[in-house]
C-alpha cells in the first residue's frame, strides 16, 4: 500500500491490473477495494487478505471477514487494538453496520483515543496516508497473515461489568416491522454507552438490529438480531471490551 501512495485518478495501475482480470467496467470505478486487492497481490498477502477471492465491493469483502470470525465492530475500544495490516472499513453515516460500508482502506497503526493512521486508495480519487476516527470506522477484519494465527474468540474480555441490568421490558426487540417506544431507547442508550455507534432515536430499524447482531457475535449470544432476556441482560452485564 506504502508503493501506491500517490497514485491519482482513473484509470491507473490499479484499476488496469484490476480490469484486466475482471473487465473493463473497472477501469473507472470506485477503486479503494481494488487498491487493497492489488496491494495484497502484489505482497503475496492475497489468501490472508481476500479470503474469498479478489473485490471491488467493500460490503463483500467485510462480509468474507465476518464469515470467518475475523471482523470487529469499529467500537473505540477495538479501534485501539487494531494492528497494522488490518482491513479497515468505513461508513460515513456512522454506524457499525456491514450493510452501511463506504470505503476501506489498510491500517497502518493505531494512534490511541480512537484514532487509526490508514493508507486508502480512492480518498479524493488518490491514495494517500489518512488519519480517522472510530466515528467512521464501521469495524476491521484481521487477515490470516502467515505466522500470525488466529484471533481469539470473541468473548468478554476482561474489565468491570456495566452493572445490574434493569427488568426486561416485557416484548423482544426486533423488526421487521419496525419497533419503536422508550424500551428501544433505553437499549441504544446503554449500547451508546458501550461505545457502539448507534442513533437512541427509540425506532428498532436495520441500523439496530446490525449493531445487535454483532454484538451478540461478540458476546457468544446466539445471532439472530434479537433483543431478547438474555441480549437485554447483557447490554448491561457482560463486561465491556
Amino acid at each position: 500500500m506504502r508503493a501506491f501512495v500517490g497514485i491519482a485518478g482513473r484509470p491507473n495501475r490499479i484499476t488496469r491490473a484490476y480490469a484486466a482480470r475482471h473487465g473493463s467496467e473497472f477501469l473507472r470505478a470506485a477503486w479503494c477495494d481494488m487498491a487493497v486487492t492489488e496491494a495484497a497481490r502484489a505482497s503475496d498477502n492475497a489468501d490472508a487478505v481476500l479470503p474469498a477471492g479478489d473485490r471491488a465491493y467493500t460490503v463483500w469483502h467485510a462480509e468474507d471477514f465476518r464469515k470467518r470470525d475475523r471482523w470487529y465492530a469499529g467500537t473505540r475500544a477495538n479501534v485501539d487494538r487494531a494492528r497494522a495490516g488490518d482491513v479497515v472499513f468505513f461508513d460515513w453515516g456512522g454506524s457499525d453496520g456491514i450493510g452501511y460500508i463506504d470505503h476501506v482502506g489498510v491500517v497502518v497503526r493505531a494512534l490511541g483515543g480512537g484514532y487509526v493512521e490508514t493508507i486508502e486508495g480512492n480518498t479524493s480519487d488518490r491514495c494517500a496516508v489518512k488519519r480517522r476516527h472510530y466515528s467512521v470506522i464501521a469495524g476491521y477484519g484481521r487477515p490470516a497473515y502467515s505466522g500470525a494465527g488466529k484471533p481469539a474468540p470473541s468473548k468478554p474480555a476482561p474489565g468491570k461489568p456495566g452493572g445490574k441490568a434493569p427488568a426486561f421490558p416485557g416484548r423482544i426487540l426486533r423488526q421487521p416491522p419496525i419497533m419503536s417506544g422508550n424500551d428501544v431507547k433505553t437499549w441504544q442508550n446503554r449500547m451508546r454507552a458501550r461505545g457502539w455507534k448507534l442513533a437512541a432515536d427509540g425506532v428498532y430499524g436495520p441500523a439496530s438490529e446490525e449493531v445487535c447482531r454483532a454484538f451478540q457475535r461478540e458476546k457468544g449470544l446466539t445471532v439472530d438480531g434479537e433483543v431478547g432476556p438474555k441480549t437485554w441482560a447483557a447490554a448491561w452485564t457482560a463486561r465491556v471490551t
